[in-house]
């Protein structure tokens, strides 16, 4: 499953633990998840694969709910052509949470 592929690049159990991240979602040829509070104002992050490259794209964004129950979406940062070994650092260099010990 690549949700979980994604997952365990980034660390998997470690990751979470160390970031605060939750609410994993498999997307099918991805992974959704809520991020912690961090140094940006995402609050999630979608990392979807291109199956013909081999490379992700790292979505950070903020998704809030308006007073009329709209949902408001906020991109803060957006990579492309992102090989599994930089997913980490990627993820560092935006949220400033640290992925391994």
């Amino acid at each position: 499953m690549i949700a979980n592929t994604i997952l365990q690049q980034l660390g998997g159990h470690g990751f979470a633990v160390m970031t605060g991240s939750r609410n994993f979602i498999s997307l099918g040829n991805g992974l959704q998840m809520s991020l912690a509070r961090n140094r940006t104002s995402a609050n999630r992050l979608k990392i979807i694969l291109d199956e013909d490259t081999d490379t992700y794209t790292m979505y950070f964004y903020r998704q809030t709910l308006t007073k009329c129950a709209d949902i408001k979406v906020k991109d803060i940062a957006r990579y492309e052509g992102v090989y599994f070994d930089m997913l980490q650092p990627i993820f560092t260099q935006v949220t400033g949470l640290y992925t391994c010990f």
